[in-house]
């Protein structure tokens, strides 16, 4: 049972490296897809890697998730679908980024919800955050986004 308890999610993890890299060298164009081609193949060349020690036997497992770990990290799974399967796509890459990046720092942050100068910090290091986003995908990399709303 051991075994197979640690080999379905390397292989799942696996699969859906081997998806997300079909679907980056799948679309056009080709110039816009560069960098998540490269990401996406470094993805699939590690969980290829990890499955091949895990089925060796050669991988150190940890004692895996908690009940209470699990529920303290779904606030941001919901967040993280909401914004991949939807708010990307509807609001734009980075109105979307900044609406969910904020949204996870207020859920994990943990200062006062009730204290003025936290929400200040909170957004300014949303602001921060997004300002190097935009640097980093629209400038430096030249990065395809998905733009509707605002960007």
């Amino acid at each position: 049972m051991s075994r197979i308890q640690h080999l379905l999610p390397a292989g799942l993890i696996a699969a859906v490296g081997i998806w997300v890299c079909y679907v980056s060298f799948t679309q056009q164009p080709a110039d816009a897809f560069l960098f998540p081609r490269l990401i996406s193949a470094a993805f699939v060349v590690l969980s290829l890697f990890t499955l091949l020690q895990t089925a060796l036997g050669r991988s150190e497992p940890g004692g895996g998730l908690g009940a209470e770990q699990v529920i303290n990290l779904l606030p941001g799974f919901i967040v993280m679908l909401v914004y991949v399967f939807w708010a990307a796509k509807t609001l734009g890459f980075y109105t979307a980024t900044v609406i969910a990046f904020f949204v996870v720092l207020s859920l994990y942050d943990p200062g006062s919800h009730l204290n003025p100068r936290v929400w200040v910090r909170r957004l300014l290091v949303t602001a921060v955050f997004m300002a190097v986003m935009y640097g980093l995908f629209a400038l430096l990399l030249r990065v395809f986004t998905p733009r509707e709303i605002f960007f």
